[in-house]
């Protein structure tokens, strides 16, 4: 490795999840729970230096903005939202409260995020059906940057900074654990493309891409896992499979397991993990797919789902070695400058525990002659 290049270490979820509390606010008559996260976001570009380990990479990037990885907020929100939920139910008197975790979370990205500033959190309840809570949570960063000198470790003295317009809303639905009367899913991933998953072990194949756009990988090519938190991600050479077949029909298979452990007894920390690396690279690899690689122009998500299917306890991922959950991606649509990504989640027992569906702005660069509003 170069001398020039100093990996940092990579965050646990624990680490780059953690959320400070700030003092309710009262609108209306409703209560509004605060949260502030503590740690800087993951950043994609910002990634490239230390897993290519290519110091050329950190002076080409060093003056531009360093967005935040989508998947942060709206597996933070999520948390936020969890956790609303479990201190407005310890509030509350009378019956007996039921245990409830991360039903889906439906987000919209509405501004572009930087890491060298907070979260702000905003949590309310929109129904406070035991059975089914529903709730909203906004996201707001600051207009300036961190107060902390290392822009990390974002200090309480941030809650004073002026906030900028909402980057990210969602709405947030809890189911109890309920008792199954019938189950029904199609064949798992692991039979159906169990050639080429048993072709190696999982953990010989390559790191997933920094960013998955082949113009960047060709310059700076994947030399280690980077820094990417929370857990490791393996990507599956689905060159041979696709080749030749229509995008609808085309699949990517990516192998991930847990950094280190997370308590069983907190499933929706669990299920905002699987949103957390659902989002990474899905957009991009749909450029792939139709020839934008070498031509790369922007992608952004709009809209992202995340729908669990099974109990919340069922989507709790061990901590091991061997313990490697599947994604599966394809991607259904494309115009109107925008792309679909679905993703199955599959547990290491080829159980299909949730679905992503994500809509988002995928374009190449424009060409001479060419206007914006034409894509």
């Amino acid at each position: 490795m170069s001398s020039a290049v100093t990996i940092p270490p990579r965050l646990t979820f624990q680490e780059v999840m953690s959320l400070a509390p700030l003092p309710d606010e009262i609108e209306n008559g409703s209560i509004t729970k605060r949260y502030m996260s503590q740690r800087k976001a993951w950043s994609p570009l910002g990634d490239i230096p230390f897993a290519s380990e290519d110091p050329e990479a950190e002076r080409e990037i060093k003056d531009t903005p360093k967005t935040a990885y989508g998947g942060h907020v709206y597996a933070q929100a999520g948390l936020a939202a969890s956790r609303a939920i479990d201190e407005i139910q310890a509030g509350q008197s009378g019956a007996p409260k039921k245990k409830v975790g991360i039903h889906t979370i439906h987000g919209y990205f509405s501004e572009a995020a930087l890491i060298d500033r907070p979260f702000f959190y905003s949590v309310t309840v929109i129904a406070a059906n035991p059975s089914f809570p529903n709730l909203l949570v906004k996201a707001r960063q600051p207009i300036s940057a961190s107060t902390s000198e290392t822009r990390d470790h974002f200090p309480l003295a941030d809650a004073d900074l002026p906030l900028g317009p909402i980057c990210f809303s969602a709405l947030v639905s809890f189911r109890p654990s309920v008792a199954s009367q019938h189950v029904a899913q199609e064949p798992a991933v692991q039979t159906r493309f169990a050639d080429i998953l048993n072709s190696r072990p999982p953990s010989a194949w390559a790191p997933a891409p920094h960013v998955d756009i082949a113009q960047r990988l060709e310059r700076y090519p994947m030399r280690n896992p980077g820094t990417f938190p929370a857990i490791d991600m393996k990507k599956v050479d689905m060159s041979a499979f696709n080749e030749g077949k229509p995008l609808h029909e085309r699949r990517e298979l990516i192998l991930y397991r847990l950094l280190a452990p997370l308590p069983a007894d907190d499933p929706s920390s669990h299920i905002c993990t699987h949103a957390y690396e659902a989002d990474r690279n899905g957009l991009l690899m749909i450029g792939h797919h139709v020839g934008f690689g070498h031509d790369f122009g922007r992608a952004a998500s709009m809209s992202y789902s995340f729908v669990v299917h099974v109990n919340p306890e069922d989507a709790v991922m061990a901590y091991g070695e061997d313990e490697w959950w599947i994604q599966e991606a394809c991607f259904p649509r494309v115009e109107a400058g925008k792309g679909i990504v679905m993703c199955k989640i599959w547990s290491p027992k080829g159980v299909h525990v949730a679905t992503e569906y994500q809509d988002g702005i995928i374009q190449r660069r424009l060409k001479p002659g060419e206007r914006k509003g034409k894509l």
